[in-house]
């Protein structure tokens, strides 16, 4: 991928996960770019079809479209971060859980497993200095 292509997803997305919102500073881990429509899927490598992921979100996404909404088991789409807007579909609770308002937010939150205890965890310190949500 292009050195420019990968600094104009980075800057789009202001250095933070598109899917869970967490920062990359204060990261050790490198942030993935994540080709939102799989490349198998005919996904191309263009700033429309690219968003910022923590390597958390980046690799339990994979190569998936789709996921099982919990509330009702149908599948579901998973966020779409250049179509759909975050907080239509998501909101944070005061105990910084990240829960899906929508089947696509639920599926999405479920697949990611973006409230495992250590990543809460991580919120909170984020939030502690002024950068989450």
């Amino acid at each position: 991928m292009p050195a420019a292509l990968e600094r104009r997803v980075r800057e789009r997305a202001a250095d933070r996960c598109e899917y869970c919102r967490l920062s990359q500073i204060g990261q050790e881990a490198t942030f993935h770019i994540d080709h939102i429509q799989p490349r198998h899927e005919g996904g191309l490598t263009t700033l429309e079809n690219l968003a910022l992921a923590c390597v958390s979100c980046s690799l339990r996404k994979g190569a998936r479209t789709h996921g099982a909404d919990p509330t009702t088991g149908a599948p579901a789409y998973l966020f779409h971060p250049r179509w759909a807007r975050w907080e239509d579909h998501f909101e944070v609770t005061d105990e910084l859980q990240i829960v899906g308002k929508t089947p696509t937010g639920r599926a999405t939150v479920a697949l990611l497993r973006m409230n495992r205890p250590l990543v809460v965890e991580i919120r909170r310190e984020e939030a502690l200095r002024g950068r989450f949500p």
